[in-house]
């Protein structure tokens, strides 16, 4: 790993706050991510599974944790499980953790290699009534592919059919969605190193430069700064590619006149930025430009504002879509005509802002977290309103990531240029 690990109290707290909320007498087993593979031989970088580092801080495959808290043996109450290195795995892969360089980062004393783990597991269950699995009940998960976690739900309901299983996502959705200050830390770095891509981008865009060559000179800035890269694929788009929500070819070239949008963020320690900002390709906003721009730097500050704890967000989206409505009309894009006849599931503003505000951010992009629960303060929000409109090539989306405080809010993005006279003095300086 090329980051700086966190202080493992921030996994031993996680681990206590977790089974204050298990059933009495219960196992509560995670698994690592595979390594995934592309063709012939070859794979993906490795990507740790949010939940099992959020407990343990153990970035490496092939890797499980065992918790019993309320197992007769202090020994077998939260054991960490290791896949035993060997000469030739140090020889192709590197090295791998010891059980003391394991127990450092993550505070767990008790650890033991993979080979040991059925038998562990065979013990501990003996004196147990219920077992808790991880399954991804992510309400955006489509994935077909089959993950360890999967493989091991089937394996164990197989071999201990007659134990009473249990869902955790639930509480670690709870429990996750409200940051700590060594998470919100990770976070913030997460975010200062995006910072610091985007004001070297403002040096290099001019007319003729093409997305790709941007692309590169983010991942130049992120990785040179430990990181591990982008926290997700990013979004170069210039010109009317901004109305692509999704687009990530990144392949035109970004001309005069045009402005560019880019949804871009690094990854830090497994935690992630999301930033998007929208530049002018020569370095000046024609009116037009900025009357749009301007637009949607109001919403997205109103926004920030009612994000606070006790909030609905389901409510909190309806209400920025009111201030959305209003910005839109000043702009002449839709009439009180539009709004006397829009369908109430698909209001009027939707046809230029059809994206939710906020989502929450953490350890995964998209952090789990229900929309139905109300907001509370340690939550992380993005806040992305924008504006797209496709018969002009103009989208313009601006977001921030911001931390709900018992009183207001705390903007992790402050340092990121977003208003158009810093931006342009910047370009041009």
């Amino acid at each position: 790993m090329r980051y700086n690990p966190i202080n493992n109290s921030l996994y031993k707290e996680n681990r206590k706050n977790l089974e204050k909320l298990l059933k009495s007498k219960a196992v509560c087993i995670f698994n690592s991510n595979d390594i995934m593979p592309t063709n012939a031989d070859g794979t993906m970088p490795f990507k740790q599974n949010a939940n099992l580092f959020y407990l343990t801080g153990i970035d490496q495959e092939e890797t499980i944790l065992l918790l019993a808290p309320d197992f007769p043996d202090p020994k077998f109450r939260e054991v960490l499980f290791l896949k035993e290195t060997n000469e030739e795995i140090a020889i192709w892969e590197g090295h791998k953790y010891t059980k003391e360089e394991a127990e450092i980062a993550s505070g767990i004393k008790h650890v033991k290699w993979l080979t040991e783990f059925e038998q562990t597991l065979s013990i501990v269950l003996a004196e147990s009534e219920s077992i808790y699995l991880d399954v991804n009940e992510h309400i955006r998960n489509a994935s077909q592919v089959e993950t360890r976690n999967d493989r091991f739900f089937k394996w164990c309901k197989e071999h201990y059919p007659l134990y009473e299983y249990e869902r955790v996502f639930p509480l670690l959705c709870q429990l996750r969605t409200v940051k700590s200050d060594l998470e919100i830390e990770a976070l913030q770095e997460a975010c200062n190193i995006t910072e610091k891509g985007f004001r070297r981008i403002l040096d290099k865009l001019k007319p003729g430069i093409w997305e790709y060559e941007l692309e590169a000179e983010y991942l130049h800035e992120f990785v040179r700064r430990r990181s591990s890269g982008f926290a997700y694929t990013p979004i170069i788009a210039s010109g009317a590619s901004a109305c692509v929500l999704h687009y990530i070819d990144n392949n035109k070239e970004c001309k005069d006149g045009d402005l560019l949008l880019m949804d871009v963020g690094a990854e830090y320690g497994n935690y992630n930025g999301d930033m998007t900002r929208v530049i002018p390709v020569n370095g000046k906003f024609t009116e037009r430009q900025k009357s749009i721009y301007n637009a949607v730097l109001r919403v997205k500050n109103e926004a920030t504002k009612i994000l606070r704890p006790g909030t609905s967000v389901f409510e909190y989206h309806k209400e920025v879509g009111q201030i959305m409505q209003s910005e839109l009309l000043g702009l002449g894009l839709i009439d009180q005509t539009d709004i006397k006849n829009e369908n109430k599931d698909w209001p009027a503003y939707k046809k230029y802002f059809m994206h939710g505000t906020s989502h929450h951010i953490g350890l995964d992009v998209h952090d789990i977290g229900s929309f139905y629960d109300k907001v509370k303060a340690g939550n992380v929000f993005t806040v992305e309103p924008g504006i797209y409109i496709r018969e002009e090539g103009i989208g313009i989306r601006l977001e921030d990531d911001i931390v709900i405080q018992e009183n207001g809010q705390k903007n992790l993005m402050k340092n990121i240029p977003i208003e158009i006279e810093e931006i342009e003095s910047l370009m041009n300086s």
